[in-house]
């Protein structure tokens, strides 16, 4: 049996500028993981299995006047999609494709299999190359999975930066600029999967980073799931409208979260702080200019709760619901927030940052 797992994620900074090639995001990935395992099948025929996942509503929508139906919040077609192009990629450097039953477990719900907005589809999308990887060993380094994961994630999604499946693959903290999308796109058509991954990505940086030793992560959840895909859907057709206004708002995430990666580099946790707090003043500004809500009233309660005890907040990735995320001092006293979040019926997640080294990879 084969048996790996791949981390949620937390957006910290940068979000829907992120989706723009050379500007960059903050993100971290945490302790709760997707599993899969992989066991050879007997016979021609193989399984996927997901407890989670298996009672979840088909959502759609209509495109001009016809039903159509959306993938993009359904795991297995994250699923799917990861097989067809690792095996595609297995294929072509000589490897003999057989047949398993792979299930697939997930932390990233609660018990009710509501999400907490950590990334879910990128972390299955990522477990599913990295079990894929192990089961037919084809020796992957991470960029290679990274880019496994983004093709077979833009499959489904089509759009978004894939900085969550980066996140899932490197661990830690990490800064994050996303690739020339149209460039992908186009030689996607153009080369074999093998050639495509083994090409430069033009703009894709993944670094890592080190955070201050002073420096605490707070999270906590509104109870209210949120759709990115819809959420960049909306603030990606507002924009046309206001180009010069979006332009500005990119200008000025780009500047913020290079400050907070100095803060990083530098070890300061003031500035990062600072910078937090900028950054949540920009997507609100983005979600004015919009119409687009980025920051719910439960998001908003979250983080003037946070700023009332002292630590700087905003929300996690595309908002309109689940995570926000606090950064405080060491040595700020972080229960007066957990009590006066519970209070307002936000739940602290007790979610640490997960590094590579933490969990066995086999």
């Amino acid at each position: 049996m084969i048996e790996v797992s791949a981390p949620g994620k937390l957006y910290i900074a940068g979000e829907y500028a992120v989706v723009e090639v050379g500007h960059p995001a903050i993100i971290v990935a945490v302790d709760q993981f997707i599993t899969v395992t992989i066991n050879q099948a007997v016979g021609t025929k193989g399984s996927i299995q997901s407890e989670q996942y298996s009672d979840l509503p088909i959502r759609w929508f209509r495109r001009k006047g016809e039903l159509v139906l959306d993938h993009r919040e359904n795991p297995f077609h994250y699923i799917l999609a990861a097989i067809r192009l690792t095996e595609k990629y297995a294929k072509e450097k000589g490897h003999h494709l057989s047949f398993y039953d792979m299930k697939v477990t997930s932390e990233l719900d609660n018990s009710n299999g509501r999400k907490y907005g950590l990334g879910s589809s990128g972390a299955v999308t990522v477990a599913t190359v990295k079990a894929l990887n192990e089961y037919y060993q084809l020796g992957l380094d991470l960029m290679t999975q990274f880019k496994l994961a983004a093709l077979a994630h833009l499959d489904v999604q089509g759009n978004g930066s894939c900085g969550d499946i980066a996140a899932s693959c490197f661990g830690g903290w990490i800064a994050f600029s996303t690739f020339d999308h149209p460039w992908v796109i186009e030689n996607f058509g153009r080369l074999s999967i093998a050639q495509l991954v083994e090409q430069d990505w033009p703009g894709l940086s993944i670094r890592p980073l080190k955070a201050p030793k002073a420096l605490r992560l707070l999270i906590g959840w509104t109870g209210s799931p949120a759709s990115t895909s819809d959420l960049v859907d909306q603030v990606h057709q507002s924009k046309k409208a206001k180009e010069q206004v979006y332009q500005q708002f990119l200008v000025a995430s780009k500047a913020c979260v290079e400050q907070m990666i100095l803060g990083f580099e530098t070890q300061n946790v003031t500035l990062i702080k600072e910078m937090i707090s900028k950054n949540r003043q920009l997507l609100n500004e983005l979600s004015a200019m919009t119409g687009v809500l980025i920051e719910t009233p439960a998001l908003k309660l979250l983080c003037d709760l946070a700023e009332n005890y002292g630590g700087a907040s905003k929300s996690s990735g595309a908002g309109g619901g689940d995570c926000g995320i606090v950064i405080v001092d060491q040595k700020t006293g972080i229960l007066p927030l957990m009590s006066a979040w519970e209070k307002a019926e936000i739940t602290p997640l007790p979610l640490h940052v997960y590094t590579k080294e933490e969990k066995n990879e086999s």
